[in-house]
Order: structure tokens, then C-alpha cells, then sequence
């Protein structure tokens, strides 16, 4: 079986609220439980939180939440796998024979039922460890810059200062929306990346951080304006 898994710790500090904050007109939320109920994927699509109020909000969307997460998995340093792991852990202990396990972040509105599916058939057809979506950077990393202590710019990579764009390789960095898991092997080895990860890489337009104000503000205009494009 495949459950989904989605992380919505209580007490966010830059975002009030933040994983069942009313975006486009509904819990945040919402969007990362429906994707993973349209896909039909999934045997179960499980909420992990340690709040009682994104319970209530995860159960109207139509998720379980069969259990709080422990304090200890609960706070500001504590990374995504260990969170991940618990709930694997858990359903193996409740009997369920689970093979394929996805995170879905809960503030990922842009998260689609077909990348979902895109993840697992790359992660069964490959017998890989993992697969995770990505998008790419817009500009060349090598032509990066930075700014040293005596407040100039310099280059993290000179020697590319005059290489063409196109002759650079192209580099992708983590989405943010979900990761597919073999359960047998992630248990073994609980880390979201390793050497048998795959990407599923998404447009980036389909991809925004929300870690500020600003960040929400320009996501729910994104959400608008492709929403009426979709139509």
C-alpha cells in the first residue's frame, strides 16, 4: 500500500498559523490533501501534526490524523525525514504493509496530482531509493557573485566569468512539494536524498517559497493568475 504523509507542525513563528492560513479561499492546507486524494494514489493520506487546530482543519479536508506528533519531533530544528520515518513507522506497527511512502508539504498549493504520480512511477520503475521534485535555477550558478568583506563583488567561480550560458550544465535545486519513498529502504537508510534519488522536475512556475508575508502575498497572486489561465 501508499500512504501520503503530510507534515503540519502547530506554532509557526514567521507565518501565524501558517499551515491552515486561508489562502485563494481555503486552508493552505487544503491544496497538498486534495492533490493527494485526486491522485488516487494513495490508501491513506495521513496528516502528522502535534496541533489540535490543523487536526480539526486536515479531518474537514478530508485527511486522517490518527495521531500527534511527539514533542520531539515537534520543534523549529527538527527536519523533515525523522518526521517522515515516525509515521512510516508507525502504520508498520499498526499492521499496514506500506511500500511507498510521500511527503507532501502542507504549504504547497501548486503541488499536482500528476507530478505525484510522475514520482512513483519513476520510483517503482527504477527501484530507487527515493524521487523528489525539482525545478531549475534561473540564471547559471557558476555565474554567481558574491560580496566579500571589504563590500565588493567577487565570483564564487571566475574561471566561468566568460563562458557562455549555454555551455554551462544546468542546475536544479529541491521544489519543495513532495518526496516519494521506498518505506524498505528508507527505513534502512532515512534520509530524503541519496545515491538512487530521482527528480521529477516541475516548471518553475509551478514553484514559489512561502517562509514570509511576501512570499504568501506572491504565491496567492501566482495561484490566481494561473487558476484563470486554467480555466
Amino acid at each position: 500500500m501508499n500512504i501520503a504523509i503530510i507534515p503540519a507542525r502547530g506554532g509557526s513563528k514567521r507565518i501565524k498559523n501558517k499551515n491552515i492560513k486561508e489562502f485563494a479561499g481555503k486552508p493552505i492546507i487544503y491544496y497538498s490533501i486534495a492533490a493527494a486524494l485526486e491522485s488516487g494514489l494513495f490508501d491513506k493520506v495521513i496528516v502528522s501534526t502535534d496541533s489540535d487546530s490543523i487536526a480539526t482543519v486536515a479531518e474537514e479536508c478530508g485527511a486522517t490524523v490518527p495521531f500527534r506528533r511527539p514533542e520531539e519531533l515537534s520543534d523549529d530544528h527538527t527536519p523533515t525525514a525523522p518526521v517522515l520515518l515516525h509515521a512510516i513507522e508507525w502504520a508498520i506497527d499498526k499492521g499496514m504493509d506500506v511500500q511507498n511512502g510521500c511527503c507532501i508539504y502542507p504549504t504547497a498549493p501548486f503541488v499536482r496530482y500528476t507530478d505525484l504520480q510522475k514520482g512513483l512511477e519513476l520510483l517503482q520503475k527504477n527501484n530507487a531509493h527515493s524521487t523528489f521534485s525539482v525545478t531549475s535555477f534561473p540564471f547559471p550558478i557558476q555565474r554567481a557573485l558574491k560580496i566579500n568583506d571589504r563590500g565588493y563583488t567577487e565570483m564564487f567561480w571566475p574561471e566561468h566569468e566568460n563562458t557562455r550560458s549555454q555551455d554551462l550544465p544546468e542546475a536544479y535545486h529541491d521544489a519543495g512539494q513532495f518526496y516519494w519513498v521506498n518505506c524498505a529502504k528508507f527505513c534502512k537508510n532515512p534520509q530524503l536524498y541519496s545515491s538512487e534519488t530521482l527528480p521529477v522536475i516541475l516548471p518553475r512556475n509551478l514553484v514559489q517559497d512561502i517562509d514570509t508575508l511576501e512570499d504568501w502575498e506572491t504565491a496567492e497572486t501566482k495561484f490566481e493568475i494561473l487558476k484563470k489561465r486554467d480555466r
